[in-house]
């Protein structure tokens, strides 16, 4: 299987109740095309909010996030469903390289070579099988770090977007909810665009039936503004190429970069796994196909002035939401990329969407990413009275969800997502040396070569309705 030749999925028209789109089915072209578009709006946000921290041209991680895409598809043979986009793990090593006074170049170089790195990560997963993952990462530390990786969001909404206008946030937040639980159909499964059409509509009466909004616009201080300002639409060209530049490499930066490649197999395994389980197909064989793939995809983005590249909680988010795993859609979302990265106009569209609306999207968007780490830990059945398991984790999520510090040297400190995960990880295996033998089972690893793995439990999960 090259990942084409989708089947089509019943009539292509609806979903029966705990049935799922599975990555080699696919709804009729019209509706498929439809939630590729969809997949493109929910990771838009991120995708433009990283370049714009990292000093990076939004519009080429856009299209650059299309190829990647595309890439990640044709590696891994259309056997994992996943959008790649622009990761934000960096912005931390932008702002110390910038510090150290890097340029663009010196970020996109260092990021290079994480992503060379990272390659070589996924071949040794690959040759030694998805095991080498699972000791390392077992069902407790992914599930932390996947909750972890959509936690450590929330700030991001709760800091930047809902000040900015919190009434149509919470409206926006309140129709989405309805449209994913409400509607049926197609139309529940453009539930998060459907949110965002919505969160443009109520912008624009506000603006025309109370005038500008005094709140933060992005920024620290509170300004009079049009919650829904399109004059830079009407200013930007229709067709324009981004801007590329090439890499250039420095020891220093490369240094502090590399760190994050532990947060990134973490990451992919942790996004692997997840989409493993709401597919109700084990993935632990394609690890390293997956990871290996991330890698080449940032290469060939940062090789031409892209950012790093990663695969993307936002639109695991939306698979949950419309149980459509088809990589149909995410090729249609690719090209639309493509398509958008080459029009200046598009970006000034995605610039202007209100803060207010994206923190109504994002509210439900990465909680429902934060869930899905523990739904991992109960299909794993991961006891969490064991203090094995509650010590490094609970540690871990407060780091990674508030935010922490760690500075190790004046040029260097790791916080966040990346603090959080090595906390996890090498807390969770030093801790595992020490602890008496009755703390250190582990459930089986849900792999279907696995003596311990429970097959018939596996089929009940997949039952309608389950």
């Amino acid at each position: 299987m090259a990942g084409f030749g989708w089947k089509l999925h019943g009539d292509g028209k609806r979903l029966e109740p705990g049935e799922v789109v599975r990555p080699d089915e696919r709804l009729t072209w019209g509706r498929t095309v439809g939630l590729g578009a969809q997949h493109v709006v929910s990771m838009i946000g991120a995708c433009f909010v990283a370049p714009i921290l990292m000093g990076l041209d939004p519009n080429l991680a856009v299209m650059a996030s299309g190829v990647a895409t595309i890439l990640f598809l044709l590696i891994t043979r259309g056997h994992i469903p996943s959008y790649l986009g622009s990761s934000l793990s960096f912005i931390g090593v932008a702002a110390v390289i910038k510090t150290q006074g890097g340029d663009a170049a010196t970020l996109t170089g260092a990021l290079l070579v994480v992503g060379a790195v990272l390659f070589l990560c996924g071949a040794v997963v690959r040759a030694l099988g998805a095991r080498v993952i699972h000791a390392v990462l077992p069902p407790v530390v992914t599930g932390a770090v996947v909750m972890l990786i959509g936690f450590n969001l929330a700030p991001v909404t709760a800091g930047t977007y809902w000040p900015q206008d919190q009434w149509t946030a919470l409206l926006t937040m309140l129709f989405t909810g309805f449209a994913l639980v409400v509607l049926r159909g197609f139309w529940s499964r453009i539930a998060i665009f459907l949110g965002l059409a919505f969160g443009y509509v109520i912008s624009w009466i506000f603006d025309r039936a109370f005038g500008k909004i005094h709140s933060p616009a992005g920024g620290a201080e509170s300004i009079d503004h049009w919650r829904l300002d399109l004059s830079g639409v009407s200013k930007a060209d229709w067709i324009g190429l981004p801007t590329f530049h090439a890499p250039s490499f420095s020891l220093s930066a490369v240094l502090v970069a590399l760190p994050v490649v532990i947060a990134l197999v973490a990451e992919n395994a942790g996004h692997v796994k997840a989409v493993g389980e709401m597919t109700g197909e084990p993935l632990d064989d394609k690890l390293g196909t997956a990871i290996m793939a991330d890698g080449a995809a940032t290469v060939v983005s940062t090789a031409v002035g892209g950012p790093a590249t990663t695969t993307y909680a936002e639109n695991i988010g939306v698979m949950a939401a419309t149980r459509v795993y088809s990589t149909a859609a995410y090729w249609c979302a690719a090209g639309f990329a493509i398509l958008f990265g080459l029009c200046p106009k598009f970006g000034a569209v995605v610039a202007a969407i209100p803060g207010g609306v994206l923190g109504g999207i994002t509210v439900i968007l990465y909680g429902m990413i934060g869930l899905l780490g523990a739904q991992i830990w109960v299909r794993s059945r991961v006891d969490l009275s064991n203090p094995l398991h509650l010590v490094p984790v609970a540690a871990g999520l407060i780091i990674g969800i508030g935010n922490v510090s760690l500075r190790l040297t004046d040029n260097f400190q790791l916080s966040g997502i990346a603090l959080g995960t090595l906390i996890v990880v090498i807390g969770y295996h030093a801790l595992r040396i020490m602890a008496p033998a009755h703390l250190t089972h582990e459930p089986p690893l849900l792999e279907p070569d696995n003596p311990g793995y429970d097959r018939g439990q596996a089929d009940r999960d997949r039952e309608p309705g389950r």
